[in-house]
């Protein structure tokens, strides 16, 4: 039995408080499936004056949200910049009146679709035309440093070649795929860096201190061999509407990849056993690769990964102040990112056989009184990653360590 309270951190425009009463918080992050390129995430809450104090905050002004973990330590959940304010009477008195403050601040991704770039984009690995893209915006120049800034509150780690970091985060550089040039390309960053990320496999993010990241085709994959997943049990969560779903529309057994200089050529790929259990559904996509190699190899991955139905776990919901909910698995939850690899066990036998093994998607964050509940969707593994032969399982993997469920014929790492 962990007993644990929420304990906030508010930061805005530098300043930390942490004596104001925050109420009805609600932040939303990640996407609701793999398909998608994520949206920018959110945090709205509301800060009530009960001593009447007047909060001097301001449109644009940097905001990001922090709980303290187990060990009393305080970790990110949102960053981000405030767009509106809403100042109203709560209640009313004899003596004075409660005033609430309601803020509404939106993630980094947000202004990627408010800038514009006009240029060539010369051809490359997909992580370095994004890193190339991302920089253009997200890394600041000396002459750009405002005038009044000084060197004892500057970033004491910053690189002479980047004068400020205003939301870059890590980019799996170089990528594995080789992009197109394209010439004279005016378009929004987002749609940019989505449609190159889309035609790698790969997507872009956000952290929780709010910068903005690229994951390639293999960054879940990396990962999971690294760390191993996070085991959680479904009976420390909210059983009601714990819920998976499994979708016809997940299904691609006939693929075609439009690629090259106006998607001039094309490379295919099909599964005829797929066909013959669920029908033809075929897509056509056009992609930004370079390569006949590398389309084909992308071709062959979406039918590797989609040509079978899987049950994807739309939603979750962990209440973190269950003092069933020990301080490891709550300081994971808290930590929680996008592709974080997640084993959740105890479920009902008519869900996923008791356990299922996914990547999380997106996430929510809501408050009631002194509670805090997250909600999770996930995308199953395979929808990620593609099965390793024997021969390329790392040497240190042990037997008890892969899923009972593991077949001889695919040896997906499942740590």
């Amino acid at each position: 039995m962990t007993v644990w309270t929420p304990d906030w951190k508010l930061t805005v425009a530098g300043v930390d408080y942490t004596d104001l009463t925050i109420s009805d918080i609600i932040h939303q992050a990640g996407r609701d499936d793999i398909y998608t390129q994520p949206n920018p995430s959110y945090l709205q809450c509301t800060i009530v004056a009960l001593a009447g104090q007047t909060i001097d905050f301001d449109i644009n002004d940097s905001l990001s949200l922090q709980v303290k973990n187990s060990s009393g330590s305080y970790v990110n959940l949102f960053g981000g910049d405030i767009t509106d304010i809403t100042v109203e009477v709560g209640r009313t008195g004899s003596v004075a009146a409660v005033i609430q403050y309601t803020i509404l601040a939106m993630g980094s991704i947000v202004k990627l679709a408010k800038e514009i770039w006009d240029g060539n984009i010369p051809q490359d690995e997909d992580g370095e035309q994004i890193y190339e893209i991302l920089s253009s915006v997200l890394l600041g120049a000396w002459d750009a440093v405002p005038a009044a800034s000084t060197w004892a509150t500057y970033n004491s780690t910053e690189t002479w070649a980047n004068a400020v970091n205003i939301g870059l985060g890590e980019i799996d550089r170089p990528g594995l795929y080789t992009m197109q040039h394209q010439p004279n390309t005016t378009d929004t960053i987002y749609n940019i860096v989505s449609d190159i990320a889309n035609s790698a496999f790969g997507y872009i993010y956000e952290d929780n201190q709010g910068n903005i990241g690229y994951a390639d085709a293999d960054h879940r994959q990396t990962y999971l061999i690294a760390n191993g997943y996070v085991d959680l049990s479904a009976s420390h969560a909210i059983g009601s509407g714990l819920r998976t779903t499994t979708k016809s529309a997940d299904i691609r057994n006939d693929i075609y990849i439009n690629y090259g200089n106006n998607y001039n050529a094309q490379k295919t790929a099909t599964s005829a056993a797929s066909i013959a259990l669920y029908g033809y559904k075929a897509e056509t996509i056009n992609s930004r690769i370079h390569s006949a190699a590398d389309a084909q190899e992308v071709a062959d991955r979406y039918i590797s990964l989609r040509a079978f139905p899987q049950p994807a776990f739309d939603s979750i919901t962990f209440p973190m102040t269950n003092p069933e909910i020990d301080n490891s698995d709550r300081d994971n939850l808290l930590n929680i990112f996008m592709g974080m690899p997640l084993n959740i066990q105890d479920l009902p036998i008519q869900i996923s056989n008791g356990e299922f093994e996914g990547y999380v998607e997106g996430w929510r964050w809501s408050t009631r009184f002194n509670e805090l509940f997250l909600t999770i969707n996930l995308s199953p593994v395979s929808f990620s990653q593609v099965a390793m032969r024997w021969n390329s399982v790392p040497v240190g993997e042990r037997w008890n360590t892969l899923s009972p469920t593991l077949t001889w014929e695919y040896a997906t790492i499942v740590s």
